[in-house]
């Protein structure tokens, strides 16, 4: 394991300067992902507040509303900072709250593309990343548009989300891959071979669902770390992630300002190494 004092920032592609604790906008939608975010000018002041504390970084997807998140996000934020990264997904199509279907066909993820450059207010996205693989649809087929759009300028970057090592080597061979984010956290770790992956590639690696904490046989363990810092529970969380390895974009979410604020800071917390190995095993 990699447990260095973490570095601030990270260069996406080797290009674009990212600080690594950033921001998750799935939350800012209604319930099961599905249709307009209860307090619209809540969730707008919420992209403000994190943007004003430091974030540079910004994911959502074309799934989440859907539609709903991107046009928010253009709303609160656009004129955006020159510094800012939006990062967004294609590839999932919403028939309903907590319904989630891949969809590969090239058309479809055509029109996911033109659509978030229009609600995003954009010429050009930073990172776009295929939301999932669809296993119905070879990925060639489903990444020919993603191909065309990088050539056109559209896109600048590309990710994939949820995916193996064999997968990203297999897209690896259609266009530069630069990100994955895939599920991670301090008590789920099944992806740890693809991190390490990652991490000797120089890709960023984004773990979605970053705040869990493990299950309840580290709940004693946590604690005392958290007390020993004046720290949350999802504090520690998040800061055994930025110890993990420099590769880790960081993008929790939340609907309160408060919860926002917790979670920056857990950037400024630096675990020990006894505490990081503790966490670790």
């Amino acid at each position: 394991m990699i447990n260095s004092k973490p570095v601030p920032t990270y260069q996406l592609g080797g290009s674009i300067v990212i600080n690594r604790m950033g921001y998750g906008a799935m939350q800012l939608t209604g319930d099961g992902v599905y249709g307009e975010v209860a307090d619209r000018e809540n969730a707008k002041k919420i992209l403000q507040a994190a943007v004003a504390g430091g974030v540079n970084f910004i994911d959502t997807a074309e799934a989440y509303g859907p539609q709903l998140n991107e046009s928010l996000i253009a709303d609160a934020l656009h004129p955006y900072p020159h510094d800012l990264v939006i990062a967004t997904k294609g590839g999932f199509a919403r028939s309903g709250p907590g319904k989630w279907t891949p969809d590969g066909n090239t058309a479809f993820i055509q029109k996911n593309i033109e659509g978030s450059l229009r609600r995003l207010k954009v010429d050009t996205i930073d990172l776009w990343q295929l939301h999932r693989i669809d296993p119905k649809v070879p990925v060639e087929e489903s990444l020919a548009p993603v191909v065309a759009a990088v050539k056109a300028g559209k896109i600048r970057y590309v990710g994939l989300s949820e995916v193996s090592i064999e997968q990203i080597e297999h897209a690896e061979k259609i266009l530069p891959v630069v990100s994955v984010q895939n599920l991670y956290n301090l008590g789920n770790r099944q992806w740890e071979n693809v991190l390490d992956f990652t991490t000797k590639r120089g890709m960023a690696f984004i773990p979605w669902y970053p705040l869990a904490s493990g299950p309840q046989k580290m709940e004693e363990k946590i604690n005392k770390i958290a007390a020993a810092h004046k720290a949350t529970i999802a504090q520690i969380a998040l800061a055994w992630l930025l110890k993990r390895a420099d590769n880790i974009l960081l993008i929790p979410g939340t609907k309160s300002l408060a919860h926002l604020e917790e979670n920056l800071k857990a950037a400024d917390i630096i675990l020990t190494e006894d505490e990081f190995e503790a966490l670790s095993s």
